[in-house]
């Protein structure tokens, strides 16, 4: 896939079909998530996969969107190390980025998948369930799987509609 299609072509997808993911899908999805730029090369992001059926589910409980987690194959939990961070915008940025090219790279390998924020409310339940220690931050939450059908249309604004000025 040409990396301009693939940008034009991404869509959120929130249906999935049983077919499993498999760890090295998995393995080369956050390689490119770490491909993502960062100040200082620090690379902030880390990584928590989740495939267990139960733990999916326990995961679940964390969202409204409880059903995009259940019927997902994987979850990938993006946590920024604060330990990592010396800015704290430009590490979120770069977690912003890291997290489009885990969008992006499953997308890319046929996969569907889908950025969750809302689960941020529960951001310490899911850090426990995961076992890990107030250093890392939970930025997201990428549901992902084979998917079920298309994704839906999404309309974008013309460039003229949000370039601001030409100088």
């Amino acid at each position: 896939m040409e990396l301009l299609e693939g940008l034009q072509t991404r869509r959120s997808i929130r249906t999935y079909t049983e077919r499993p993911v498999t760890r090295e899908q998995l393995h080369e999805i956050i390689h490119a998530g770490t491909m993502a730029p960062s100040g200082m090369n620090n690379q902030p992001w880390r990584f928590v996969t989740i495939q267990s059926k139960e733990t999916l589910q326990k995961l679940a409980q964390f969202t409204k969107y409880s059903q995009v987690i259940g019927k997902a194959a994987a979850c990938i939990a993006v946590f920024v190390d604060k330990t990592a961070m010396y800015h704290e915008v430009k590490d979120h940025q770069s977690m912003g980025a890291c997290i489009q090219n885990l969008l992006l790279a499953s997308h890319g390998m046929g996969l569907g998948a889908v950025w969750l924020g809302e689960i941020l409310k529960s951001a310490k339940e899911v850090r426990e369930l995961c076992g890990l220690s107030n250093d890392m931050e939970l930025m997201a939450v990428v549901a992902l799987g084979h998917p079920a059908g298309k994704g839906g249309t999404a309309s974008r604004k013309s460039v003229e509609e949000v370039l601001i000025r030409e100088m």
